[in-house]
């Protein structure tokens, strides 16, 4: 309801335009009007809606203006094969009640954004912050909503915001999330631009999902976005005369350890992206991190990719892929991070950050921020002193300000590649940087006084409760 508001204030105040431009004339206008950002046939507008508010089939009318809306903008609001954004949405869902209370809800949802003050249309700029804000708040509440399924379409706002300071790409670059979800990865990666002169792209399997991304995109005015929906690894579809199409900057959340990702076939991938090794079977995740770095631009590409801390030691095939790239000198730095930070899982991650502009240094850095978060109520969270932390420390050894060894206590370590070999390639980053805590000595006196007050306390009460037996007849 929102994205339908958004798009008929748009619409409507560059008709009230043209038709002014036109001195009335609509036949003009409409023609105009075909070259505008979207086609709201007037059925299909939010106001023809709320006008119809009390009809009894009110979610009848809202379900045909949302096929016809999409009818209109084929080529914006359809993926490659037709199916349109709004292809699993019903208004006439059984979720929304009984027909008087379905009508009730409708009725109530089309007053509430008929508010004067709610007005999106492009004249009003200083919305736009609003919408956006509104819009991922309205996803990330859903997330915290939607157990186990919600880490397949949002990643927390703290850890894209890090993704995306991590590997801040510079003004013209190509920006891809090949697992995009609801797309809020692929805004903050936009964010850290500073700048207009950028592109987004992004593949969703999941297509409820990838309709949630394509309205963000829209809602952010980023009408040239390119997103795609399909199985990144088994048919990626972001491609440049068949061959994949490369980027500057490659990032993504994606799921942890899927099984039944195509192995089988992956030896033969048509794209070599498995030149490395191919993974197992059971778990996808380094076959996602190859596709990544198959992915990103020759001597400039960077990737910056969440997963489980497997993908750090487990050995077989990922163990010789791991030691591909250590050798390749592409990896750059490997960040723990805390445990309970995801919708949907406890377990803790970490960020890889591959670069392929690393001549210079071959070294790589170990951050353990697992013990820097603020516990939440339903998940854990980090602040902006907690992104800063780890931004600084990435951004120093970037630039070539870090030497060897142990840079912060219990917190941050600079390997070799001699040192990583010696480890037979394990990433795991208790191997380098040391958090072991000293346990304080144990005051063998204090512990025996406390164990004869228990005694007393507990003789005291033996007595008292014997008391009450004695009372009781026992």
């Amino acid at each position: 309801m929102l994205f339908l508001k958004y798009v008929s204030d748009v619409y409507k105040e560059k008709y009230s335009e043209y038709l002014g431009k036109y001195n009335g004339d609509k036949e003009r206008t409409a023609f105009a009007m075909k070259h505008e950002r979207f086609i709201v046939p007037e059925h299909a507008s939010f106001d023809y809606l709320f006008d119809h508010r009390n009809e009894p089939n009110i979610w009848e009318l809202i379900n045909i203006a949302l096929r016809d809306l999409e009818d209109a903008n084929r080529e914006k609001l359809s993926s490659e094969d037709g199916s349109g954004i709004f292809r699993s949405i019903d208004f006439n869902s059984g979720n929304l009640g009984e027909p008087k209370d379905k009508n009730a809800r409708l009725k109530n949802l089309l007053t509430d954004f008929s508010d004067e003050s709610l007005n999106f249309a492009d004249s009003h700029l200083e919305w736009n912050d609003v919408i956006w804000d509104a819009y991922e708040f309205l996803i990330a509440n859903f997330a915290s909503d939607a157990g186990k399924k919600a880490g397949e379409f949002f990643t927390p706002w703290e850890v894209s915001t890090l993704l995306a300071r991590l590997t801040k790409s510079e003004p013209g670059a190509r920006i891809c999330d090949p697992t995009c979800g609801s797309g809020s990865l692929l805004i903050k990666a936009w964010r850290e631009v500073g700048s207009n002169n950028f592109s987004l792209y992004g593949q969703e399997a999941n297509g409820s999902t990838w309709a949630l991304a394509v309205m963000n995109m829209f809602l952010h005015g980023f009408d040239n976005a390119t997103i795609r929906w399909g199985d990144t690894l088994n048919n990626p579809k972001l491609k440049e005369w068949d061959v994949l199409m490369k980027f500057d900057t490659v990032v993504a959340n994606p799921p942890f350890s899927l099984d039944k990702w195509g192995a089988d076939e992956a030896s033969g991938d048509k794209y070599n992206r498995f030149w490395r090794w191919v993974p197992p079977k059971s778990k996808w995740d380094w076959a996602f991190i190859s596709h990544m770095i198959e992915t990103t631009y020759e001597r400039k590409g960077k990737v910056g990719v969440v997963v489980p801390h497997g993908v750090l030691f487990r050995g077989a095939s990922e163990g010789k892929i791991r030691q591909k790239t250590i050798e390749e000198n592409i990896l750059e730095a490997v960040i723990g991070l805390p445990a309970n930070l995801f919708f949907g899982t406890g377990i803790p991650a970490a960020i890889l950050i591959f670069n392929k502009w690393k001549e210079k240094n071959r070294n790589v850095l170990f951050i353990d921020a697992s013990k820097e978060y603020e516990s939440g109520k339903n998940r854990n969270k980090l602040w902006e002193k907690h992104i800063t932390h780890i931004v600084d420390t990435y951004r120093k050894f970037h630039d070539g300000k870090l030497g060897t060894g142990v840079i912060e206590e219990k917190y941050s370590y600079v390997a070799t590649p001699e040192e990583i070999a010696l480890n037979d390639y394990n990433l795991n980053i208790p191997r380098y940087v040391d958090t072991f805590e000293e346990e304080a000595e144990v005051d063998i006196g204090a512990v025996q006084s406390e164990i004869q007050k228990l005694n007393s306390e507990l003789a005291s009460v033996e007595k008292e409760m014997e008391k009450y037996m004695k009372e009781l007849g026992f």
